[in-house]
């Protein structure tokens, strides 16, 4: 009987450990979800010469359907931005690229001065290069150990940006805190060690 149970205990905690992390792939991104943290752990994108012709507007995140993820008691009344990995501004060429980047899949607890500062202006400077070649780009979240909300999500304690230019057939990378910048994002460059 002790060897049954151990056997279903094994089983149950591999099943739950297994459906933690899903990897789902949408039209315009990849993502490895874990539903614990209620947190991406990467998501990975392609940043083309896209034409601007729609506007965000009013829109705002919308949950997924049979996943579990952040949700926006996780965002209320505190310094954590709904922050894309996969920019809004890089996906506005037509409205259903656009509102795929505002799924929760794609929303990040990141800090609000990281967010509209110099994460932002790094999202803007990959829209000039990717002006003259396309680019692959991965962001990673990292939890260190990453603290819990009272509200489920878990906070990243950092974030990472690996951007792989396609015909020149190389990569820069960055390394943020996620934490009020205390310097430019050229500052933040990092070497690429692991993609």
């Amino acid at each position: 009987m002790k060897k049954l149970l151990l056997l279903i205990f094994v089983f149950v905690s591999f099943v739950s450990n297994a459906q933690d992390t899903i990897r789902i792939k949408k039209a315009i991104f990849e993502v490895l979800y874990s539903q614990k943290l209620e947190q991406p752990l990467w998501l990975t994108y392609r940043s083309t010469n896209r034409p601007t012709l729609v506007n965000r507007g009013t829109m705002d995140f919308y949950p997924e359907s049979g996943v579990k993820t952040s949700d926006g008691a996780d965002y209320y009344a505190n310094q954590w931005d709904k922050g894309h990995l996969a920019p809004a501004a890089t996906f506005s060429d037509n409205l259903d690229n656009l509102k795929q980047t505002f799924t929760y899949l794609n929303c990040m607890l990141q800090q609000q001065d990281l967010n509209r500062g110099e994460w932002r202006l790094l999202e803007e400077q990959e829209r000039k290069w990717d002006d003259i070649e396309p680019l692959t780009v991965i962001v990673k979240t990292i939890f260190n150990p990453g603290v819990k909300l009272p509200t489920g999500a878990t906070i990243p304690t950092q974030l990472e940006k690996h951007i792989y230019f396609e015909k020149s057939k190389k990569w820069k990378c960055y390394r943020f805190k996620n934490e009020k910048p205390t310097m430019s994002w050229i500052k933040y460059e990092v070497s690429c060690t692991s993609h």
